[in-house]
């Protein structure tokens, strides 16, 4: 199939994106010009002189600046392209359209573990969890003790997994790091993915035991337990009783099976990581389109990555449903304006070294694309980082570009999902909840199949459109939501993926 050397996004754009590499002095005939240097796929070239100081357009969106005079077939990056701050109408609700909802008795289904509150979650762990750093070698011991010959005689189980951090002690409470800290415990201790919990505390850390599981409403029983290594015996006799507690648990998570459940209870984390120019043609908006797919089911799709957002946040606000909750994110924008004053953070402007060479320019560039992941419903509820998510449809919670940590949030606030979409190839995986990966360009898909599970570069390829792309996307998401391993899951990812937000000072 013979398909045009580069891709023009919208008819009001001044630039152009590279669909493989071209060669300097290629004589485009569509639109017709020269290339005037030599541009690797994904990267930007003018599709018509821009004069310094006016904007440059992509998907008919503000992206910068032009630092200098621009002339046609030039490459734009960020040598010639400056970022500005201004303006944007948030314009509250005035994109919101209907959701054409799938009646109840029609729609999709997988094959779910049913927990006693209803709640339904795509896998069958066994999670430990420590109060503090001081306890994560405990737990990591004792969940090394459930091999997969010792697990055998438990088939409906998916395994034990430890979930150690670094904090917990050392730092300011009360605060609002102590409470993100709980709230992320909590919320994997509540977590639908695990059948049974066991937290470990050291004893003498800010970070009571106790107090979490009073603080968080949990409620100790036969699958929720505590260990305290000061007051049972220390790390030895610690990590036995851990090994009582977790094989008291594993008979009753065993006799949980799969049943048929609708696609409503999904909740998805949409995630992306080593992005490239092509992130915002083919994998984002394609997982754009599988999330619409998923609300018209009654699902949930929780964006996140509040930087990654900063330029395009009207995008968001025009589509919440009320003014209230289109200003609850400009309020988590200001407060992200405020926490990065004066540092190199990327919500200043700067993105990765892997996004540039991506094609990538500036912040704004790559939220264009970050925020397609979120498709076109309305934006029902803004959530802050871990916090229990009780709405259903799209929805977005707060949380860092930095991949471990924004999963960490969206799982603690109830993902039993998470898709992945990679320009780069980002090796991620995540547990209790399984990641999906998606691949932007087929030359990465094709380097790293053992990574990635869905090839939406077929979109750029010129093989599959975003619409069918995105039916796809869904359709894979309700058999890994049934069990199919997905690629992180075969690689054994996700044991030290999980990685709470740091925020304040440590002391």
């Amino acid at each position: 199939m013979k398909t045009n050397p580069v891709i023009r996004l919208h008819a009001n754009d001044n630039i152009l994106i590279a669909r493989s590499d071209l060669a300097l002095g290629l004589q485009l005939s569509d639109p017709a010009l020269r290339v005037r240097a030599q541009v690797s796929a994904g990267h930007k070239i003018a599709a018509c002189a821009i004069a310094g100081g006016t904007p440059v357009r992509k998907y008919d969106t503000v992206i910068g600046i032009a630092a200098r005079d621009i002339a046609p077939g030039e490459h734009v990056h960020s040598h010639n392209l400056k970022l500005v701050d201004f303006y944007r109408d948030p314009a509250f609700c005035q994109d919101v359209r209907a959701v054409d909802y799938v009646p109840d008795a029609e729609r999709a289904t997988f094959m779910g573990f049913v927990r006693p509150d209803g709640r339904v979650g795509t896998r069958n762990f066994i999670g430990i969890l420590s109060s503090v750093n001081c306890s994560s070698t405990v737990i990591r011991q004792i969940a090394a003790h459930f091999t997969p010959e010792r697990l055998a005689a438990y088939p409906n189980i998916d395994g034990v997994v430890a979930f150690a951090q670094t904090s917990g002690c050392g730092m300011s409470s009360p605060s609002e790091h102590f409470d993100v800290l709980r709230r992320t415990l909590a919320g994997y201790a509540r977590h639908p993915n695990l059948a049974g919990v066991l937290i470990v505390g050291l004893g003498c850390e800010r970070n009571q035991v106790a107090g979490l599981v009073e603080s968080q409403g949990l409620e100790p029983g036969a699958a929720m337990q505590t260990l305290v290594m000061q007051d049972t015996g220390g790390t030895r006799e610690t990590i036995q009783a851990g090994i009582r507690a977790v094989e008291s648990m594993l008979p009753d998570a065993n006799r949980v099976v799969r049943q048929r459940v609708s696609a409503s209870h999904l909740k998805i984390g949409l995630e992306c990581g080593g992005s490239d120019g092509f992130s915002g043609i083919s994998a984002n908006p394609a997982l754009g389109a599988a999330m619409d797919i998923l609300v018209r089911h009654g699902g949930t799709a929780i964006l996140s990555e509040t930087p990654e957002i900063h330029g395009v946040e009207f995008m968001l606000t025009r589509r919440a449903v009320t003014p209230e909750v289109g200003q609850k994110l400009l309020d988590r924008l200001a407060w992200w304006e405020r926490y990065t004053a004066g540092h190199n953070a990327q919500f200043n402007g700067v993105v990765g070294h892997g996004n540039q060479q991506g094609g990538l320019a500036n912040i704004f560039e790559k939220s264009l694309g970050s925020a397609m992941k979120g498709g076109t419903t309305p934006l029902q509820a803004v959530y802050e980082y871990a916090e229990p998510i009780d709405k259903a449809g799209f929805v977005f919670m707060d949380s860092p570009g930095y991949d471990p940590v924004a999963v960490t949030g969206q799982i603690a606030s109830g993902a039993n999902l998470i898709c992945f979409t990679t320009g780069r190839g980002s090796m991620f995986g995540s547990k209790p909840a399984p990641t999906i990966k998606l691949a932007s360009n087929s030359p990465m898909y094709a380097r790293l199949q053992d990574d990635m599970d869905i090839n939406c570069g077929l979109v750029v390829d010129g093989v599959l459109t975003i619409e069918q792309m995105g039916q796809r996307i869904f359709e894979h998401i309700l058999q890994a939501a049934s069990g199919q391993p997905t690629k992180s899951e075969l690689l054994g990812l996700g044991d030290n993926e999980f990685v709470p937000w740091h925020l304040g000072i440590v002391s």
